[in-house]
């Protein structure tokens, strides 16, 4: 298997999270959509240029970060199962997987950008970290009766969450949500996040001083 991907990007961290709870083997294509010669030639590959994608031995072209988990889920069942195979439990990981990816993941990029133009957006900006904050404040409560997102077993739903927390804690004031610090400082020990971690450190050294390393 292949996936491109980016390491700073957390649908491409929420993937990673899935492959390194699998311990499935795959081949990294690293792809920067904002390099204008990579983003062309990933186009010619595969038209709608949307990371992450896997392409699987069978040459199958499988886009979205949910379907992809979905995907490893079905073809390596011999480790962590993200998705339950009892259907209650199931359709629960699977709405807290929307819910992240909608009102978390995507509220985050907004603010990401809304925070990089030069300027003055400082409504909207407060906007969106008061809707941020209030869908934090949801799962802390939520969190108070499941040690991960949706009970005892870590699911599709916490590969969604991490990412999103490591930037959340940084720049939002998240301190006195307990259940959720208590999550995060679980998760941080968790092995496959540990993994993604080291690529996210090395990518934004590579972004910072302008230096790739020797793969």
């Amino acid at each position: 298997m292949e996936l491109f991907y980016h390491p700073l990007s957390r649908y491409s961290q929420k993937v990673l999270i899935a492959l390194y709870e699998k311990q499935a083997n795959f081949y990294p294509r690293i792809t920067d959509l904002g390099d204008p010669l990579s983003r062309k030639a990933f186009q010619r590959f595969y038209p709608p240029a949307k990371l992450p994608l896997l392409k699987t031995q069978d040459g199958q072209l499988i886009p979205e970060s949910s379907i992809i988990i979905e995907y490893l889920d079905i073809h390596f069942d011999n480790s962590t199962q993200l998705l339950p195979r009892d259907p209650q439990r199931n359709l629960q990981v699977r709405l807290f997987d929307r819910i992240i990816d909608s009102d978390i993941n995507n509220m985050l990029f907004q603010l990401e950008k809304l925070k990089y133009l030069d300027e003055n957006h400082e409504f909207e900006i407060k906007q969106i970290e008061r809707q941020l904050l209030a869908q934090f404040q949801r799962l802390n409560s939520h969190l108070s009766q499941h040690h991960w997102v949706c009970g005892d077993s870590f699911t599709l739903a916490d590969c969604a969450l991490i990412p999103c927390l490591s930037y959340s804690f940084q720049h939002l004031n998240l301190l006195d949500l307990d259940e959720l610090v208590r999550y995060w400082q679980q998760a941080q020990l968790r092995g496959a996040w540990e993994l993604v971690l080291e690529e996210v450190l090395l990518a934004e050294m590579e972004k910072d001083t302008g230096i790739r390393s020797i793969p």
